[in-house]
């Protein structure tokens, strides 16, 4: 594989925003995942100003590969122009009425026909609308108030209680959730025999990036419903990701309820929880409302969305690609002497690069931190997960594999010399959440 000369880019526009963010905006972010802080500081590009198929340009006008494709709504590309022209003919008639609009029928109907555990579905805008929407459906149908919970989970208190960014949160949602660990049945079933009867659902990611072992989600299911509690299924990142019926039809698993959200809508602000009718009835009864709920131009995507996944056999493709990618990814690693110290791992359509601690300067994080310093410069906007799209092309992925291998020289030539922070040339990646002691 031929290798490419990288150069680090200038990033002067992006700069000058970010001063002028300093001013008026917190952290200057609306989302932690895509602040400044999660990017090799002044190398990396700080605003994005446009989008097309797998690419993006940033205000000093550099073009990047994306796989974080705005951490994984964009499930067909950047300005897909099925999605583009159905939100302008929307937006002709209306955004936002009065009364309601058949787009919330239409669109519901489509993640019934693909999501096996949906005969009910309500909207929201957020990943954390829907997970919060789910926990309260479960509290009220159960009686119950506990959690049990693997995963992330959004913002709001029942869930972010339980995290080191729990600042401001009230002090009794600590002892309403317990989480436990992805493969780990030991752990919920010390959940449960220390909560008995008070648990009212069990909430996870059904996919991280390590598969289920032991028949690991059936037996969570199993003894959810043992002890009286539901099964929630957090798609949110996986639903319509991972295929049309989600990570819950890949494993043949299905939940009560599921979150669905990110790829449902191509990138438009949309999310849904969806779930057996006995259960979603309880929506008549507990107070989940937005104003725009059923907001028309994310419904309008949604749909079109849906219909372009199934009409042409997205998630195939996606499969494809996303393999090609991780497999190329790890034989790079292997040909360099990297096995074992780092590793592309996860389903295809959607894959984590991860690297281990190798020593006091060489650190995890450190290692992300030049790997990502590198595959900028290259022109791939790296962030660790590679979300597949429609729009990633053969010859995004030839690119990409040969700015991994130049990259991978860099990080040889750090752990020769026993330190990654030598080579970086800006300030590295933060973690958003401090590890627990």
């Amino acid at each position: 594989m031929q290798t490419l000369k990288t150069n680090k880019k200038s990033i002067k526009r992006s700069l000058e925003w970010l001063e002028r963010a300093k001013k008026v905006i917190p952290s200057c972010t609306q989302t932690f995942s895509k602040g400044p802080s999660q990017f090799v500081q002044g190398v990396a590009p700080i605003y994005l100003d446009r989008g097309l198929g797998s690419h993006v340009f940033d205000v000093d006008g550099n073009e990047y590969i994306d796989y974080a494709v705005a951490l994984g709504p964009v499930i067909l590309g950047y300005c897909y122009p099925r999605i583009n022209q159905a939100i302008i003919r929307q937006l002709e008639k209306g955004i936002t009425f009065t009364q309601m609009h058949p787009l919330e029928v239409e669109v519901a109907e489509l993640i019934v026909k693909y999501n096996p555990s949906a005969e009910m579905v309500r909207f929201g805008k957020n990943g954390s609308d829907a997970t919060t929407g789910a926990i309260r459906a479960a509290r009220a149908f159960t009686g119950r108030e506990k959690i049990a919970c693997g995963g992330y989970h959004g913002w709001h208190d029942w869930f972010i209680a339980s995290t080191t960014r729990n600042l401001g949160v009230p002090e009794f949602n600590k002892g309403l959730i317990h989480t436990f660990s992805y493969n780990n049945l030991e752990q919920l079933e010390k959940i449960f025999s220390e909560n008995k009867n008070q648990i009212a659902a069990v909430i996870l990611e059904p996919s991280t990036f390590e598969e289920p072992k032991d028949n690991f989600l059936q037996k969570v299911k199993d003894l959810a419903h043992k002890n009286g509690a539901l099964l929630i299924f957090d798609e949110v990142v996986t639903g319509f990701k991972i295929g049309m019926s989600g990570v819950q039809g890949y494993y043949k698993v299905i939940p009560d309820l599921t979150c669905l959200g990110k790829a449902l809508a191509n990138g438009m602000p949309l999310s849904a929880v969806a779930g057996s009718r006995d259960i979603m009835k309880i929506f008549d009864k507990v107070f989940y409302s937005f104003t725009f709920g059923g907001e028309a131009l994310s419904l309008v995507a949604a749909q079109e969305t849906i219909l372009e996944l199934s009409e042409k056999k997205v998630h195939d493709y996606l499969w494809k690609m996303g393999q090609i990618l991780k497999d190329g990814y790890n034989q790079l690693a292997k040909k360099k002497g990297l096995e074992g110290i780092t590793e592309c791992k996860g389903l295809a359509p959607r894959t984590l690069i991860t690297w281990k601690d190798q020593g006091p300067e060489l650190d995890a994080l450190s290692l992300k931190s030049l790997f990502q310093q590198e595959c900028i410069k290259g022109g791939v906007l790296f962030t660790g997960v590679q979300h597949m799209t429609f729009s990633h092309t053969q010859e995004d992925i030839q690119k990409t594999l040969a700015v991994f291998e130049d990259a991978m020289e860099v990080m040889k030539n750090a752990l020769r010399n026993g330190s990654a922070e030598k080579y970086l040339e800006g300030k590295r990646v933060e973690a958003i959440f401090r590890k627990l002691e």
